[in-house]
This record gives C-alpha cells, structure tokens and sequence, in this order.
C-alpha cells in the first residue's frame, strides 16, 4: 500500500521503531540509521522483530561524513520518524528547519513521552509514566488492585506509535497535494489521552465515575476478569442485556434473583463475589468449551503462545514463528496487497547498498543540473 514511500528512520526505543514497523510492513521502504555500536537497551536482542522489513545502514551522527550521508538520506526521503528528547536532533543540525530547508516535502515525525515544548519535554519517563499523568491509566484495575496495564500497549504503542503513524499517513497525503511537509509532534501522553475518549463519551450519559470500580465498564460483574481454578483467567463483558440473558443461561443463573438486575451498581460488588466464587470451581477450559461459539462474551485469557495454538490464529494466522521468533502478522488487512514476512537486518547490512544508492542519485542530479 506504501510502495515509492521512503521513511528514514533514526535509531531509537520502543514506539519509534513499531511505527517504522507498522509502515515497512504496508510496504514503505523504511531505511534505519542504526548506531555504529549498538546501544545498552536492557532486553532487545540483536535482530529485533521491530526491524522486520526494513533496510539497515549503520551511521555516526557526530561524525561529519556519516552527518553529510544522512542528510543526503532525509534529503531523499518522504518523512523521518526520530524518537529523541526535545533538542537532540537540533543539536545534530537535523532539525526540522534544516531538514525541511533540504526537502520541503519531509514530512518530520517526533515520537516523545510529554511532547515537544512541555513542563516536562526534558524529564525521563516511560510508558506507565505517561498514561498515569495523562489519565489513561486510572481505570486499569479493579479498585482494589494498583492500576495495572499491560506492558508497553495503552502507552507507548496506543498512544504514541499509532498516533505517529496516523499523523504520518496524513502528513504525507497533505504534502502529496500541496507540496509542503510539516512536523508530527506525537506525545504518549497527548495520545492515550485521546483514547479515553470512547470512556469520556460514558461521562455524557452519566455512566462514568472518577471513582474506579463504579462505572459501567469498570464496575459491573459482567465486566470483570475471573480467576479458575486452575489459575487461569476468563473474561466476562456481556454489556447487552440480551448476551446478558445468554451468559445467565449457560450459567445456569437466569432463575437467581440476585443476578437478574444487570445494571444496579449497589448489586455489582456482591454479584461479582458470587461469579468468583463460581468461576473458581471450575478449570479455565471448561469455561472456554462451555461458552465457545456463543454470544455470552466470554474468551479464555491465553498468553501468546497459546493464542497461536488456538483454532482462531487457524483460521487468520495472526502469530507466526519466523527463523523460530514467536510475533504477530502486520495489521490491517487489505484486499489487493498480501503482507509477506521479511526479515529484520543485522546492524549495518544494507550500509554499501544504500550508499551506492545516493550515489546513483548524486549522478543523476549533476548530469540533471
């Protein structure tokens, strides 16, 4: 879908390289600076699945030739997408200014936790930090557990990668039909704000509550995570009163006056005691054979690996093993373009490829002028 797009990449942390991800996976040709030497990033292995798809070239940025070859490079390309604290790529003269004085079609994508001109633009953080500010991570938990996330999603994929590949896409269809660039601030903590939209859209109706544990999607019994017995976990979110009914039914519940109000948030905690309860007899398969295929809305909760085993993967083959690497296929899907895995380069492999490349470009443009 992103075929003749070329995104430069600038070697950083977490959502930066998802994004470049997400745009070599529709097909862009994404062109990562890695450092020369890599970097001490606690977990990240050598050839890391966020890399798939896209070409590697290993640069100094403090050094003046390595400087001149990437300038040559943004000077090619249709966006940048850097990661960096506010200033850092001032201070390597690849500023947007300069940046777009080279290419006034650059479409500059900035990728940071507070965002660029903020009290906290200088300050370290990460991604629990952001959501916990941003309110987006109040509503993680059930009101007696520490708000809890799962790692790295509401953060810094939800609110930041996405957020820089949406600003991206629309930078580059207004650059398309105007001929100007312009710059993406892309903040964690402005994006997963954004998300709590849908939840904000509750507040109209009065069906959220600052208080955790007592709106509609965060309070309710049929709303909840269960513990099994044999330390599993289902989830339950039948929000229609008529998969309600269904959910009832297959329990063996719709006869018990204690369920029957769906929506009395006084009944909520004392009917959520009696579904763990039942829920704790019993193995998390048997709850997963006995609600399979219906519209109850109850799911087992698997790990990825499970998730890859289970009849559904199947069907979409969402997770692969690629070179034994366990990771997901790229999303969305489209009719008239099949994503084929690629795989992640070694640090620098594409550095002699992508020179010459710039060099045919060099000559062009001379015999051109």
């Amino acid at each position: 879908m992103l075929n003749g797009i070329r995104i430069i990449e600038i070697e950083g942390l977490g959502p930066a390289p998802f994004a470049a991800m997400l745009l070599a996976d529709m097909g862009a040709d994404v062109i990562t600076i890695h450092r020369k030497v890599r970097a001490a990033t606690p977990g990240m292995p050598e050839r890391s699945v966020l890399d798939r798809g896209k070409r590697s070239i290993d640069l100094n940025l403090k050094d003046e030739s390595d400087l001149e070859i990437t300038k040559r490079l943004i000077a090619s390309a249709d966006a940048l997408i850097e990661g960096f604290r506010p200033g850092v790529m001032e201070k390597l003269g690849l500023g947007p200014e300069p940046c777009h004085e080279m290419n006034p079609k650059l479409v500059y994508g900035r990728m940071t936790g507070w965002g660029q001109d903020s009290p906290l633009s200088d300050t370290a953080g990460h991604d629990l930090n952001y959501i916990a500010l941003s309110g987006a991570l109040w509503y993680g938990s059930p009101p007696d557990q520490p708000p809890q996330t799962p790692a790295t999603l509401v953060g810094d994929i939800g609110g930041g990668a996405m957020y820089l590949v949406a600003g991206l896409l629309a930078g580059l269809l207004n650059a398309q039909s105007t001929g100007q660039g312009t710059i993406v601030d892309a903040a964690i903590y402005d994006g997963s704000a954004h998300m709590m939209n849908l939840l904000m859209s509750l507040n109209q109706s009065g069906n959220l509550s600052d208080a955790r544990g007592q709106s509609l999607l965060d309070g309710p019994h049929w709303s909840r995570t269960y513990a099994c017995a044999d330390g599993g976990f289902v989830t339950v979110q039948c929000l229609e009163p008529k998969f309600y009914a269904l959910f009832l039914q297959k329990m063996g519940l719709s006869d018990d006056k204690i369920f029957q109000p769906q929506f009395d948030p006084s009944l909520w905690p004392a009917q959520t005691r009696s579904l763990a309860a039942i829920f704790a007899a019993k193995p998390r398969d048997h709850w997963a054979n006995l609600f399979a295929g219906t519209d109850a809305c109850v799911a087992p909760v698997l790990s990825p690996t499970e998730a890859q085993a289970h009849e559904m993967n199947s069907a979409r083959n969402t997770w692969l093993r690629i070179n034994g690497d366990l990771q997901a296929a790229a999303a969305p899907r489209f009719s008239n373009h099949a994503w084929a895995p690629k795989p992640s380069p070694a640090r620098g492999e594409h550095s002699v490829e992508i020179r010459a490349e710039l060099e045919t470009l060099r000559r062009s443009a001379s015999s051109s002028g």
